[in-house]
């Protein structure tokens, strides 16, 4: 006899995951989504939260004032305060003008201090060739300048000024019996050639006393300027060896100490003397009385 109770349903439920579901498994398998999950998410998080804290003008001032003491405090310690300047190498007005170039006082922080700008300054002062700026242990500013050795006084329209070996500006000078032992130089260019104008002095001095200076012509050549008006022109090629000869000249006929106003070596086939005008004078009336 059939049972009037209804049949229970044997189909099973499936146990496929909605569609949903199956793309958010296959999101979290993906390196990418579980990299936003876990560093994306809380940095927005902390973000967001960093910018509402921050968006009070008094919190923010008073984060400003908190790094600026903290700042200060490490700055302001005795072990980064620089208390005394010492100069090495240069002395006198050389050392004050260093001194004057402090843009601070002392002691100062050696954070607040461009070490670099300073000596670069220093530099740029008439008579430094060269300078370094450190800090020594004990807050000490350490300054090694190397001055500028002058080795020539140079004649020029604004007066006499003394020049080192490589033509730059050392210091003005008001007379030139302040320093007797160095050359005198002229003419337009002269400092740019003072390492030839000293061979050249270095060979004049076969001749004494009587050498005067050295006159640049025309930022080509040089002239040595004797006692007495008289002038040696040199060539621009071959002048030591030019001054040379006519020194051997002198010594084997006493040129130069004849009534000659210049003795002419541009030419180095044919060197030419010219007498003075009273001598030549002389010279003109001896001929006529010979030749009658």
């Amino acid at each position: 006899m059939r049972s009037l109770m209804p049949r229970r349903s044997t189909a099973k439920s499936d146990p496929a995951p909605s569609r949903w579901a199956w793309r958010m498994q296959r999101l979290m398998l993906t390196p990418g989504f579980r990299l936003a999950l876990r560093a994306g998410v809380p940095f927005c998080v902390t973000l967001m939260a960093g910018l509402i804290y921050l968006s009070d003008a008094d919190r923010r001032a008073a984060i400003a004032q908190a790094v600026a003491d903290t700042r200060s405090s490490i700055q302001e310690r005795p072990e980064f305060m620089v208390k005394l300047m010492a100069i090495d190498g240069v002395k006198g007005q050389l050392a004050a003008d260093i001194r004057a170039l402090m843009p601070f006082e002392l002691p100062q922080s050696s954070f607040d201090m461009d070490l670099e700008l300073l000596r670069s300054q220093i530099v740029a002062l008439p008579g430094i060739k060269a300078a370094n700026v450190r800090i020594r242990p004990g807050g000490i500013l350490q300054v090694d300048a190397e001055p500028r050795v002058p080795v020539a006084i140079w004649r020029t329209a604004d007066g006499l000024m003394l020049i080192d070996e490589g033509g730059a500006f050392v210091a003005s000078i008001d007379a030139r019996a302040d320093f007797p032992q160095l050359p005198l130089l002229a003419g337009g260019g002269a400092a740019r050639h003072v390492p030839q104008a000293l061979r050249l002095v270095q060979t004049g001095q076969a001749l004494g006393d009587r050498m005067r200076g050295l006159v640049r012509m025309g930022d080509r050549r040089w002239d040595v300027v004797l006692d007495r008006d008289q002038r040696i022109l040199l060539p621009e090629v071959g002048a030591v060896a030019a001054l040379e000869r006519v020194i051997a000249l002198e010594g084997a006929q006493e040129v130069l100490t004849r009534d000659v106003v210049r003795v002419d070596m541009r030419l180095r086939r044919r060197p030419t003397i010219q007498m003075s005008e009273e001598a030549t004078q002389q010279w003109w009336q001896v001929k006529q009385v010979t030749g009658q």
